[in-house]
C-alpha cells in the first residue's frame, strides 16, 4: 500500500503538528455512546455478528479521512492511501487474545468474506500474532465485551510518536427501547484535534443509523 509523504510547507496543519509533535506532545481520548439499536436488530436479522460490522464501518471512517491515515515512516510524516483494521480475537479456553488483520473493501459483502476467511484460517489458532506479515498499513481495534466503561484511556510508552487512531468498543447496553455501545476513540494531538474525534463518533453514529443501506 502506498505511504504518501507530506511535503514540508505544503501542509496547513504543520504548526500544529509542531506544536503537539515536538512541544507539547500530547494524545487524548474520547468515548461516546453509540446507539446500535437498528444495526443490531438488521444483524440479527441476517444471522450476522456485531464486531465485523463495526470493523467495517471504522474502517470506511479512517478511510475517508486523511487524519486518521497519518504516519511516520522513515522519520517522513505523512499519510496512507487506505488502511486495515487490525483486531483482537479472545480465546476462552486461556484467556488471552490474538491480533490479526483483514485487508479492507469499501463493498460491506467483500469485506465480511475477507473477515470469514479470516476467521476460519486463523480465528481458532493461538498467540499473539497468528496472521504473519501483518503491514504497516493497519490500525488498531479491540473490544472489551465485558464492561460497559464510560471512559477508556491506553498509556504507550514513549507513545507520543504513536499517529493512528485506536479505537475500544464495551459492552453494549439497554437504557429504555435503545441498545447503546461505548467507543473509546485515542488519537494523537499532532494531527487530530477535538473537532475530528466528534466527527470521527458522529459518523460512525450515521453508519450504524443507515446500516440498511450499505449492508445491501
Amino acid at each position: 500500500m502506498k505511504f504518501i509523504p507530506i511535503q514540508t510547507g505544503q501542509w496547513d496543519r504543520q504548526p500544529y503538528f509542531d506544536h503537539y509533535f515536538k512541544q507539547n506532545r500530547c494524545t487524548f481520548s474520547m468515548t461516546a455512546n453509540i446507539e446500535i439499536t437498528l444495526l443490531l436488530g438488521e444483524l440479527k436479522k441476517r444471522g450476522m455478528k456485531l464486531y465485523p460490522a463495526f470493523l467495517y464501518m471504522l474502517s470506511r471512517i479512517v478511510n475517508a479521512h486523511v487524519e486518521f491515515r497519518m504516519d511516520i515512516r522513515e522519520e517522513q510524516v505523512g499519510y496512507w492511501e487506505q488502511m486495515s483494521p487490525c483486531y483482537t480475537i479472545f480465546h476462552p479456553e486461556n484467556h488471552t487474545f490474538s491480533a490479526i488483520w483483514t485487508e479492507y473493501s469499501s463493498s460491506y459483502q467483500s469485506f465480511m468474506e475477507l473477515y470469514r476467511e479470516d476467521q476460519l484460517r486463523y480465528g481458532e489458532s493461538m498467540g499473539l500474532f497468528t496472521k504473519k506479515d501483518m503491514p504497516p498499513h493497519t490500525f488498531s481495534v479491540s473490544m472489551i465485551p465485558w464492561v460497559s466503561f464510560t471512559g477508556f484511556n491506553l498509556n504507550l510508552d514513549h507513545g507520543g510518536n504513536y499517529l493512528l487512531p485506536i479505537i475500544t468498543g464495551g459492552k453494549y447496553f439497554r437504557e429504555g427501547k435503545h441498545v447503546l455501545l461505548p467507543v473509546s476513540l485515542q488519537v494523537h494531538h499532532a494531527v487530530c484535534d477535538g473537532y475530528h474525534a466528534g466527527m470521527f463518533l458522529q459518523e460512525l453514529q450515521q453508519l450504524a443509523d443507515t446500516c440498511t443501506d450499505w449492508m445491501d
